[in-house]
């Protein structure tokens, strides 16, 4: 076990990051971030913020030297990085792992190799791949390989014209094309696996998303409990697939009652920010604990929940070339509501500055009064 006051090592220093920092030292831990952005969230709030880049060899040298471990919060840390530090410290998730979760093709190859359930799909490394691609993907998904995320490198494709189109909007980036599937809503799950492959899963999470990006979370999820329980248990064949170590986050499209993997996160994830009101132990502490080889603690939770994610685009509802905070009275007005902002040195259309979860022990009525309140301070439907 490594225990406080030691060290530990974030990589980013996002909300993500952020989270880790306060889970940390509540755990009586100090944290050394690295992130190029000097302003970022996680380093304001660490006891060490190196602003460099990923690959600054002195930075790194620092962490190898002062951290007891390491991790990160975001799937594009460079898998060099973390394979250079894991020769000194143990670095977890391991570069395989998140290298993996990195690149869509290797993503839907591992999914292929493990018979887990996922859209058709083809690799597409140029226009030749898309003249021959088999007609019955269509109308489906083109999707860049690589630093794809919140609807960001992706465009939907009704025909062969339309994907060669796109294709050519992304610069000839490696794709998949994936078959676009008939959804009848989407679910995630959240779980951490410590280092002796103990896995323990966070209730499943029903998600709805506005332009690609996570709008609200309900937990418990409207689904069958056969449902939630196949999966979790096909999240925990992909952590224990890669090996993994620590928080992970699995996507899932339910398709006619079937489960589809849509996609992976190695890391703590949006959908699972419900924990931190509402589970016994929330997904960065539980981040915390795999790190360290401690016990992972309870993902049992004591109340239902709903979380809505809020964007930089309500900064900017009354005036579109000024960003305005919002008022945030009308959320604290709701005694059962819990308000999360980021701290984020400025706010922009798309980005994620904070989010809110309303919890109680009536699912149907937290989700209407997280509903009311997401109307209320100005997010709109679409």
């Amino acid at each position: 076990m490594i225990l406080p006051p030691a060290t530990l090592g974030m990589l980013g220093g996002g909300q993500l990051g952020r989270f880790f920092v306060m889970a940390a030292h509540e755990l009586g831990y100090r944290v050394m971030v690295l992130d190029p952005d000097p302003h970022s969230p996680a380093g304001r709030i660490a006891d060490h913020h190196l602003a460099a880049a990923y690959e600054d060899t002195q930075a790194l040298a620092l962490m190898a030297q002062q951290c007891a471990a390491v991790t990160t919060e975001f799937e594009n840390v460079p898998a060099d990085t973390l394979a250079y530090l894991s020769k000194f410290i143990p670095v977890r998730p391991g570069a395989e792992a998140v290298a993996i979760c990195q690149n869509r093709m290797a993503e839907k190859g591992f999914l292929r190799d493990q018979g887990l359930p996922h859209a058709p799909y083809a690799e597409i490394h140029d226009e030749a791949d898309l003249s021959k691609a088999d007609a019955a993907l269509f109308p489906g998904i083109l999707k860049v390989a690589r630093f794809g995320y919140d609807g960001k490198g992706q465009a939907r494709v009704a025909n062969r014209q339309e994907a060669l189109a796109a294709f050519r909007q992304f610069h000839g980036e490696a794709c998949v094309l994936e078959h676009m599937l008939s959804l009848d809503y989407e679910v995630s799950v959240v779980l951490a696996r410590d280092e002796n492959g103990k896995v323990e899963c966070f209730p499943t999470a029903e998600n709805s998303h506005s332009r690609g990006i996570l709008d609200v979370s309900i937990v418990p999820a409207s689904t069958s409990a056969d449902l939630a329980g196949e999966a979790e248990e096909l999240a925990a064949r992909i952590a224990t697939g890669m090996d993994y170590i620590g928080t992970l986050a699995v996507e899932f499209f339910v398709c006619k009652g079937r489960l589809y993997i849509n996609e992976m996160a190695p890391r703590p994830h949006n959908s699972g920010h419900y924990t931190l009101d509402a589970c016994v132990t929330n997904q960065f502490e539980q981040q915390v604990r795999a790190l360290c080889g401690l016990p992972l603690g309870s993902p049992r939770a004591r109340s239902g929940a709903a979380m809505v994610n809020l964007l930089g685009d309500l900064w900017f509802q009354h005036d579109p070339h000024h960003a305005r905070e919002p008022d945030w009275a009308k959320l604290h007005t709701v005694p059962n509501l819990k308000l999360h902002l980021y701290g984020k040195h400025h706010a922009r259309p798309g980005r994620k500055m904070g989010h809110f979860t309303v919890v109680g022990d009536d699912p149907a009525q937290v989700r209407q009064i997280a509903l009311e309140a997401r109307r209320a301070i100005g997010i709109r439907d679409e």
